[in-house]
């Protein structure tokens, strides 16, 4: 006979998995908007992406409800949900805010890394140069998200670290595109160069003027791209 206690322990733990599945799903649209499985514009068929994803209805419009609330996808009556593009001016205005906030990270950083804390950051930025030299952009974005979480983690601020997750999140959908703009990603590289050496000498002043002028130059990376692409079309 079932224990009632681990029966209640099981319902429980059904009930987490279920509560959670439909934030799963907006992971898993986010991600396919970044690697542009779903572009701009998009009409979403539900039935379809139900079956790509594997999932019913019901955690797919939670899902929805979620990116529609973040701005990521838009209803419109009669037509459906469409996937939306931000503005150029919108996303430099993330960009705006991501280079003050990032900076003020690395200066923190410097101010509370510890010796085991460097080690990691040394550890992060080699696999960037081994990605760097095998010409890997996927695996050097991946890389670069965890580094710049990184250093938000060792500034220590949890306010800031709450605020800058959430607005990671969003820009991650756009940011990695200024890699395929013409030399931008030799220039990633460079000024990832200047940060990890910034850090190195425990310059507050330098890290923080680094790791924004990085953010302000993949921002202009990124119209440059957008504006380009605009003309073709």
């Amino acid at each position: 006979m079932e224990n009632p206690q681990s029966k209640k322990e099981s319902l429980a733990a059904n009930r987490i998995d279920i509560r959670t599945l439909h934030q799963d799903v907006a992971g898993k649209i986010r991600e396919m908007i970044r690697k542009g499985a779903l572009t701009r514009g998009q009409r979403i068929i539900e039935a379809e992406l139900c079956e790509q994803i594997g999932v019913s209805r019901t955690p797919l419009r939670e899902a929805l409800r979620v990116l529609e609330s973040e701005g990521l996808v838009e209803l419109f009556p009669h037509r459906g949900v469409h996937i939306r593009q931000p503005s150029m001016r919108e996303i430099e205005e993330m960009f705006e805010v991501m280079s003050v906030l990032e900076g003020t990270c690395a200066r923190l950083a410097v101010k509370n890394m510890t010796q085991a804390g460097w080690r990691r950051i040394e550890r992060l930025h080699q696999k960037l140069e081994n990605h760097y030299a095998e010409g890997d952009r996927e695996k050097y974005v991946a890389v670069n998200n965890v580094l710049h979480a990184l250093v938000q983690e060792l500034a220590g601020n949890r306010v800031l670290d709450d605020i800058l997750r959430r607005l990671r999140e969003k820009v991650a959908l756009y940011r990695h595109q200024q890699l395929y703009e013409p030399r931008r990603f030799d220039e990633s590289m460079r000024e990832h160069r200047e940060i990890l050496e910034a850090l190195r000498r425990r310059d507050p002043d330098a890290a923080e003027d680094c790791m924004k002028r990085h953010l302000d130059r993949q921002c202009k990376a990124l119209v440059h791209l957008y504006e380009t692409r605009d003309v073709g079309e």
